[in-house]
């Protein structure tokens, strides 16, 4: 069976649904299984190893799941019921896929006729070495970047300002400096992969280089792990940070902080913090593009004797505004320069004036409201 028809959740014993916590706990039980410290001269042992370090580089990677996900449900891995052979199978050409590569092997190409690049999509879970050279024995790995959403109040992301969030990262472990061996103790050369730090898995016409999982890629196994972080070098923890919302910040927004995520192992870059907003919606205030829209309520004397009106504006200062004579209700009025200002552009207060009719009316009220009525004609 070749890679491409392999199931990595049945390699892993894990539902589709799995969560990276349950993908990770199943792997770190089957590659202490079966690793080949474990199971000296037994091949199958070896075998199983690397088949679960195979599926544990796609199924830990969230956008190379996804990627897999996809091409799974489209039945590109010969899953629910397509020919024996598969897609990618050597000596021919699958039901619908086009030809093999030169000399009988399999060709990315061959998945063309999907359409959309979804060779592309196979290309970027099994790397084909073109995106990035192998890593040197020990040297320095940078960090991951991170996206993290952030819900700001309404007045925040119109007026600007700053909020205050706990990030969760995985972090080097400060106890051991991304070693993974305990204070005092020594590594050895990891046996699995020479040292190198990577693993390669030849499958049909195609190899693919990944992390060796059982060094986790550093090359070197510690003799006595690190307690804090379990001999994996890293620590998961909440990092305090200040985030700066700029004006006009709207759902969806993002911001990016270099250097504000994942740091780097062994001396490498950090990566990045990418911050996407989400904006809490306000009691009183809407927002239509640069525009405010808010709703007053008046009653029918304002509106039909005409008066003036103090309407609050986001920022807290109020604006006088006069309702003319005979206004009727859902009749709107634009307050300028009192809405959203971005990029050097500034929007306008739009205030909706609504007519509430009183439910109970005291006896003098009630004696007005008729003589109202008779003055206008109407009859009761």
């Amino acid at each position: 069976m070749t890679t491409a028809t392999k199931d990595f959740y049945e390699i892993l014993g894990v539902k589709e649904s799995a969560t990276q916590e349950e993908i990770k706990k199943a792997y770190r039980k089957l590659a202490k299984q079966h690793h080949p410290d474990a199971n000296p001269g037994n091949p199958q042992a070896a075998e199983r190893f690397k088949s679960v370090g195979e599926a544990y580089s796609v199924l830990s990677d969230p956008e190379k799941r996804k990627q897999y996900d996809q091409m799974k449900k489209l039945g590109a891995f010969g899953f629910g019921g397509r020919s024996e052979r598969g897609p990618f199978s050597r000596g021919g050409p699958g039901p619908a896929y086009g030809g093999t590569a030169p000399g009988g092997g399999f060709s990315f190409e061959d998945l063309s006729g999907f359409g959309g690049g979804l060779s592309d999509l196979f290309s970027s879970i099994f790397d084909r070495g073109k995106r990035e050279a192998p890593r040197e024995r020990g040297g320095p790995r940078p960090g991951r970047s991170v996206e993290y959403l952030v819900e700001v109040p309404f007045e925040t992301a119109v007026l600007g300002g700053r909020v205050g969030i706990n990030i969760p990262i995985t972090e080097e472990c400060a106890a051991c400096g991304g070693t993974g061996a305990a204070q005092g103790t020594s590594t050895r050369t990891c046996s699995e992969c020479r040292g190198t730090g990577t693993v390669s898995f030849g499958q049909g016409g195609f190899a693919v280089k990944r992390p060796c999982p059982a060094c986790m890629g550093r090359g070197t196994i510690p003799e006595t792990p690190c307690v804090p972080c379990a001999g994996t070098g890293t620590v998961r923890q909440a990092r305090k940070i200040q985030v700066t919302v700029p004006k006009g910040t709207e759902t969806g927004s993002k911001v990016r902080l270099s250097g504000q995520g994942e740091r780097g192992s062994l001396g490498g870059k950090p990566g990045d913090l990418i911050i996407s907003f989400k904006v809490k919606p306000h009691r009183f205030f809407r927002r239509e593009g640069l525009d405010l829209e808010v709703t007053i309520p008046i009653n029918i004397a304002q509106a039909s004797l005409g008066s003036k009106i103090r309407v609050r504006t986001l920022d807290g200062k109020k604006v006088v505004l006069r309702i003319p004579p005979g206004t009727q209700s859902g009749t709107r009025f634009r307050i300028r320069g009192q809405g959203v200002e971005k990029a050097g552009r500034v929007g306008d207060l739009l205030v909706e004036v609504k007519i509430e009719v009183p439910e109970n009316l005291s006896p003098e009220s009630r004696k007005l409201m008729e003589a109202l009525a008779s003055d206008t004609g109407l009859k009761y």
